[in-house]
């Protein structure tokens, strides 16, 4: 349609973004500061703008219009005027070309240059000067969908419940880009990852919700680009409402929502990782490309008494103003939106306690968690936070409000501490196996409050963990200063792959003690894609600009260790499952929890101050109730980090013990012992229970 063929009306504040009624297309867009908005609509291939409308109303800070006869596929973009005065945080150009904040889909990717900023990039004035240079041939367009072309049927999420949850964390494209089994032109996509193949490959392993690195829209960084590299992991969002263009195969959006039906199908969660902390605009020397030309000093936290700077309490170059009411409604838009109409199951929330911070500080009565706390809709799906900023008062563990779940860094850092034989960790150790207590065990939190991992996205990988010492990051192209320094790890000899198979069989045993610890544990498990097999990044250890093989998950090939330990992954998961002895749901439950020395009794508090004695035994027993036939009342796990056999005596049962798994010889089957003591062999997890229980587990 030409400029000649439209006009348009007043239409409705109410309805944010670009909505199709099935008559025409009505946008509305929130700008406080503005003195006029327009609508630009492009040609089908985004090259030419071919009409430009001035949104006719502004009602309550709202610009809108209703455009007759305007249709789903149609590119737009916008153009704000008002004051560049970013000495008051006003930082409107309208030769920019800006982004939908509502938009559903984007077409095209930023070209970058000095169209995308609002300043002259060679000015000595920096970000006080004014750029006249057009961007919209340089940016993406927005492209208005169609809200009633997919028919979700009777799909429905599983709605697992928390007590039974693991997560899977992973990447739309790194889990597919090499699978054999899905068609090439399909990888590294939505569709890709919801092939049989792969929804099958998930489900086997026995987890219960796939946890997706973000897939909101995000640009490639200029800086990564000009290094030949990429932004793979994606925490740099722009389109709180979009999918990432990068990863839609040929049917488009219809391609995720496809993928969350086949997960759906086989009775696992999806749960998306967003990044409403901050966006890919970066500080006051940043690009403009959408809410900075919106309204700056409404989207952005600025320095209180110097409006030009932004407050980074995300490291990043800005914070998204969380306080402002129509911030607020614009993330939980996003969240019901993807909650509602795209069937996600859950979210977990990037640098979350910036979410939760208001001027004064953090708090978790702020507004976000509020508004999310009393919405019908997403108070029931699964919230999780990474409780960490670096902003004052950044770490949070523990301090979110009640229904959340949370990352639990303790855990982490304490389990590959105790296996690697560390001085003085046994007692926090214990707590940690136990879901952290000493953390959420206050205002009616459950043990699954605290998300268990010993691996993520960010940091080493399980086989990484255990072999290197250091961080080999020189592929970033950063001079390997990238990355966390402080890994806990430990290579046993060399660094690196080895043919000594001495060294190999103490790092095959770490595995399987690190992901025993972590899938018998209370609390909630996550297991990193690729760690059931033992999967490499050679070292690295940020592999956020790593969009190569280095990043990607490799299925050919593997060696006879691999799936060993991947048997012995599902091993774990099953007995996890079916055992609830292992997955507690309430502190007062009446389970007895009993910690014990090698020589047979409970530990004393002189044994847990002994820095050098962390050798422990860990007995569960809980009362049987109706329906419980086949549960395990009586469940003894030893542990053992020393370099070095241990002799546990064992308490005294009626008939005796068996031994149902052992990381020293992962495929031993169970068998009952003889007599009251158990030699623990070198770095070994054993778990025992009482030989009279009836069969055991294989």
């Amino acid at each position: 349609m030409t400029q000649s063929e439209l006009k348009i009306l007043s239409g409705d504040y109410t309805r944010l973004g670009a909505t199709y009624d099935g008559e025409g297309v009505n946008l509305a867009v929130f700008s406080a500061h503005a003195e006029r908005v327009e609508l630009c609509i492009f040609s089908g291939d985004g090259k030419t703008e071919v009409a430009r409308l001035v949104l006719p109303e502004f009602t309550n800070e709202i610009w809108h219009g209703y455009v007759p006869g305007l249709k789903p596929g149609t590119l737009y973009g916008l153009r704000v005027h008002g004051p560049y005065e970013p000495d008051k945080g006003h930082r409107f150009n309208p030769n920019k070309l800006l982004l939908d904040p509502y938009a559903k889909e984007l077409v095209g990717d930023v070209r970058w240059g000095q169209a995308q900023f609002g300043y002259q990039l060679e000015s000595e004035d920096k970000d006080l000067s004014f750029d006249e240079s057009d961007s919209a041939a340089s940016m993406p367009k927005c492209k208005v969908v169609d809200p009633f072309e997919y028919d979700w049927g009777h799909d429905s999420g599983p709605a697992i419940a928390w007590a039974n949850t693991i997560f899977y964390e992973t990447h739309v494209k790194g889990f597919t880009q090499l699978h054999p089994a899905v068609p090439e032109e399909l990888r590294g996509t939505f569709e890709g990852l919801g092939q049989k193949e792969i929804v099958d490959y998930v489900k086997s392993l026995g987890v219960t919700s796939i946890e997706l690195l973000p897939i909101h829209w995000f640009p490639d960084d200029a800086h990564l680009l000009e290094k030949g590299l990429r932004n793979y992991w994606g925490y740099n969002s722009l389109g709180f409402f979009a999918p990432a263009a990068r990863y839609l195969g040929p049917k488009g959006i219809a391609g995720f929502r496809d993928m969350v039906r086949a997960f759906h199908e086989a009775g696992i969660e999806v749960i998306l990782d967003v990044v409403y902390n901050h966006t890919a605009e970066g500080n006051e020397l940043g690009p403009t490309l959408c809410f900075k030309g919106i309204d700056n000093f409404s989207y952005y936290r600025t320095l209180p008494d110097q409006p030009r700077y932004y407050i980074n309490d995300t490291g990043t170059g800005n914070t998204v103003n969380t306080s402002h009411p129509r911030v607020l409604q614009m993330i939980t838009d996003s969240l019901r939106y993807w909650a509602q109409e795209m069937h996600v199951d859950g979210f977990r929330f990037d640098l979350g306690t910036i979410l939760g911070r208001e001027p004064q500080g953090f708090d978790q009565r702020g507004g976000f968690f509020d508004a999310v706390g009393q919405d019908p809709a997403l108070s029931k799906v699964k919230l999780i936070g990474e409780p960490w900023d670096i902003g004052p008062g950044g770490y949070q563990v523990g301090g979110f409000p009640p229904g959340w779940a949370e990352w639990n860094d303790k855990y982490r850092d304490t389990v590959r501490d105790y296996w690697k034989d560390e001085d003085g960790t046994a007692q926090d150790f214990a707590a940690r196996v136990l879901g952290s207590g000493d953390v959420y065990d206050l205002r009616g939190r459950r043990p699954w409050a605290g998300v268990n991992f010993i691996t993520a996205h960010d940091g080493f990988t399980l086989n990484d963990l255990v072999s290197y010492n250091d961080k080999h990051n020189d592929a970033n192209q950063e001079g390997n200063q990238d990355g966390h320094n402080d890994n806990r790890s430990l290579n046993y000899g060399v660094e690196g792959p080895t043919e000594d198979d001495s060294i190999n069989a103490v790092r095959e045993r770490q595995k399987r003690n690190l992901l025993a610890t972590l899938l018998l544990s209370h609390g909630t498990p996550m297991l990193l894609a690729g760690d059931e097999f033992g999967r490499s990044q050679m070292g690295n250890n940020n592999g956020y600009c790593q969009d190569t093989e280095l990043s990607w998950l490799h299925w050919d090939g593997l060696p006879a260790s691999a799936e060993a330990l991947r048997d012995f992954t599902r091993r774990l998961i099953a007995m996890r499952q079916e055992q609830a002895i292992f997955r507690r749901d309430n502190w007062r439950d009446g389970m007895l929890v009993s910690w014990l020395n090698p020589g047979g009794g409970e530990q004393t508090a002189e044994q847990w101050a002994d820095a050098g004695s962390t050798t422990i035994g860990l007995r569960l027993q809980r009362q049987q109730t109706s329906g419980d036939d086949g549960m395990w009342q009586d469940v003894l796990i030893l542990f053992n980090p020393h370099d070095g056999d241990v002799a546990f005596s064992l308490p005294q049962s009626a008939h005796g013990w068996s031994v149902v798994l052992e990381t020293a010889d992962p495929t031993a089957q169970a068998r009952a012992l003889d007599g009251f003591e158990y030699v623990l062999t070198a770095r070994t997890l054993v778990v025992l229970r009482p030989a009279n229980e009836g069969a055991t587990h294989d």
